[in-house]
């Protein structure tokens, strides 16, 4: 054997096709373990919006039971309870009414993340302009920022959740599940902008908007906190995009 021939058959040889591969597997394994990681989290939002759907159905009925509406076209429920809706529910409309605004709410389970990137690039463009670090009040104003924008684009789709969840809309049929839900999403929204104009899909949202940004800001301020606490008692430097 010459000693090319040589050479080559030991760079293709088994052992270092063994290692070649092995070394390949831990490669891809550490550049996306963290898509696998924000797969599982949208698995588990994800199973989470199926097992609770049923009871958030039944609280907006509840909650929005004995109102008084203009369109004379709804009708009025007469739940006793929790359990009594359940009946009623699966009885007149269906075991699937249970899960009425399904899909709204799966891409829902996006609203924290939109949240965090949106708090994360505001804080490191601070960050890059002043080379400091974080004020408490800093924190608090891009916290609400952030949660304040994230809520506003997702807000029309919260909007079409609920009324989906009233079970006052007529479902489409004839598809599969998913196309059906993605036309009474698009339903829904087109026919509010037609009756409202676009501030049809914003109805509300002065309240959600109170309700949610100061809940945001106390979070990301005890978020904050804990994270540079963290750090402190690890003797750990704190990398420069968080601090």
């Amino acid at each position: 054997m010459s000693t090319r021939e040589f050479r080559f058959a030991e760079v293709f040889s088994y052992k270092r096709l063994v290692h070649a591969m092995a070394g390949a597997v831990v490669r891809s394994v550490t550049v996306f373990f963290p898509l696998d990681t924000a797969r599982l989290r949208l698995q588990g939002k994800a199973m989470n919006v199926l097992m609770t759907t049923p009871l958030w159905v039944v609280n907006t009925r509840l909650k929005l039971q004995g109102a008084k509406f203009r369109n004379a076209d709804l009708r009025p429920t007469n739940y006793s309870g929790i359990i009594d809706a359940l009946v009623q529910i699966i009885e007149e409309e269906g075991v699937g009414a249970l899960w009425n605004g399904t899909f709204p709410s799966l891409l829902l389970v996006l609203n924290p993340d939109v949240q965090f990137m949106i708090y994360e690039d505001l804080k490191r463009q601070i960050l890059f302009l002043n080379f400091k670090i974080l004020l408490s009040l800093e924190v608090f104003l891009i916290g609400a920022i952030a949660k304040a924008v994230a809520t506003t684009v997702i807000y029309p789709l919260q909007t079409v959740q609920s009324i989906l969840r009233f079970g006052q809309h007529t479902q489409h049929t004839g598809g599969s599940p998913l196309v059906n839900s993605l036309r009474s999403v698009m339903h829904l929204l087109i026919n509010r902008v037609r009756l409202y104009v676009m501030l049809g899909l914003f109805k509300g949202l002065e309240a959600k908007l109170l309700q949610t940004v100061l809940t945001a800001t106390l979070t990301f301020l005890l978020y904050e906190k804990i994270a540079s606490s963290t750090f402190r008692v690890m003797g750990v430097k704190r990398p420069a995009s968080s601090h």
